[in-house]
Parts: structure tokens; sequence; C-alpha cells
């Protein structure tokens, strides 16, 4: 029973330091975090972010500059491929989308301001619009007419 205790233990310490000295899940590509702190460990009332600027094309990965006390960082961003660039760092409550204007082909929906992320300046109502979907929705039990 000793030696089956002592196993495990050894097994266990093993699993441990592997853990700590090993280049585990992630840690390759450190990224700096949603709220990285400068260096100098500043305040978020004396920490102002820069735009997210994508690595490649006008969306995806890609860093923000962090400034405060004068010495100033790159963090990782991301912007949303499929999302309005100039509100990214606005977070909205938006409401259902509204009926389809034969005018313009659009439909459209308005957002209150939810949360503001790194200092962004953001407005307090947005809307949105999109294309129309060129295929009329079927009600469910609706049979297809052949």
């Amino acid at each position: 029973m000793r030696g089956l205790f002592s196993v495990t233990l050894l097994l266990l310490l093993a699993l441990t330091l592997s853990a700590e000295a090993g280049p585990g899940k992630g840690k390759g590509k450190h990224k700096a975090g949603k709220h990285a702190k400068a260096a100098s460990e500043c305040t978020p009332a004396e920490t102002e972010y820069g735009k997210c600027v994508p690595e490649q094309g006008d969306c995806g990965e890609g860093q923000r500059e962090v400034t405060c006390k004068g010495q100033t960082n790159k963090i990782q961003c991301r912007i949303p491929c499929n999302w309005k660039k100039d509100i990214s760092d606005c977070k909205y409550k938006f409401g259902p989308w509204g009926p389809c204007d034969a005018a313009t082909n659009t439909k459209s929906r308005s957002g209150s301001l939810k949360k503001v992320l790194f200092n962004a300046d953001c407005r307090d109502t947005v809307s949105v619009s999109k294309p129309c979907s060129p295929k009329v929705k079927k009600t469910r039990g609706e049979k297809k007419s052949a």
C-alpha cells in the first residue's frame, strides 16, 4: 500500500512540476488580456486606450496602444468581422429588427448603450441596418407548393 501511495505522490509531483515548467496550452501566444495595465500600474482614469488596429484587413486579431504617464504599450485586441467597426468598443442592447423598407431594401434596429470598453467615446443610442432577406420566411407547418 505504501508503494502505491509513493508512486501516486511521485506522479502528482511530476505533473505539477511539468505544468509549471512547460509551455502549456496557450502560453506560446501570450496575450496581454482585455484590460492589461501599463507597466506603471496606472489607474483606469489615467489610462488612455487607442483604437484596435487589425493586423490584416479591417477585422480580426490586432493591437491597440495603451498610454499612461507618458509610457505607451501595445496589447492584443480583436475586431469581429461581422460588426460595425466604429462602435466595436461600445456594447449596446438592441431591439428587434424593423420591417423591410422597400425603397432602400434594408431593415434597421436601434440599440441603447450598455457598456463602454477601453474608455471609448460611445453614443447613447445607435442605429444599424442590413439588407433585407430575399427569401420570405415560411411559418411552421406551411407546406411547399409544387
